[in-house]
Order: structure tokens, then C-alpha cells, then sequence
């Protein structure tokens, strides 16, 4: 837990974990840098101790975070996996599709 924090119970940090999770489905507009760096904050997790509890090094996630890099879908999976979330790949309805065609340039 980022020492900035207080120590929460399990109970708090289950609810933080809820809240995360929520907020990234909420959010598909999201970067998956936006994403981690979300569900990092809302944990209350450093970079190190994220990338401890993925599996992936520090330096893996640190370039995520930074955008130098959108990481393989096997360690996007690690990372949010972590929160029991995965990586997929959705089919896009017609509907999805004219929409996104038909919405201005800003709003892409």
C-alpha cells in the first residue's frame, strides 16, 4: 500500500477495489494508460507495488503509465487481472458503427 495512504482493513480495500472496477467499465473511452493509472490511484498502489502484484516488471508499467508503451495483451491481462479483470476483444454492432462513423472528429 503507497505509504501516503493510511492502512486500510480488508473490508476498505475490497470497496476500493469495487470502485475501481467500476470506474474503468464506466470509462471505455479510457487509454489503457488512463485505465492503470486509474485503478492504481483508486487501490492506492505505487508503480512498484502494481507491478509486484501483476507479475511484470516496474519498468514495463512505468512505460504504460507514460504511454511509451501499450504493453502485449498478455501484460495488460497481468495487470488487470490483479482487479479480476481481462482484456478482450468485443464484437462492434451496426449501430456502434454508424455512430462512431457519424460523430464528429472531436469526439473520436
Amino acid at each position: 500500500m503507497d505509504k501516503r495512504y493510511e492502512t486500510l482493513t480488508l473490508p476498505q480495500q475490497m470497496e476500493l477495489r469495487k470502485k475501481a472496477i467500476n470506474d474503468v467499465l464506466m470509462h471505455p473511452q479510457w487509454s489503457l494508460a488512463q485505465a492503470v493509472r486509474h485503478l492504481k490511484k483508486t487501490m492506492h498502489l505505487t508503480t512498484a507495488e502494481l507491478a509486484q502484484l501483476a507479475g511484470i516488471s516496474f519498468r514495463t508499467l512505468q512505460d504504460i503509465e507514460r504511454e511509451k508503451s501499450e504493453g502485449t495483451v498478455q501484460t495488460m491481462n497481468r495487470v488487470f487481472g490483479v482487479l479480476g479483470l481481462k482484456l478482450g476483444v468485443v464484437r462492434v454492432s451496426h449501430d456502434d458503427e454508424l455512430s462512431a462513423a457519424s460523430a464528429p472528429e472531436s469526439a473520436k
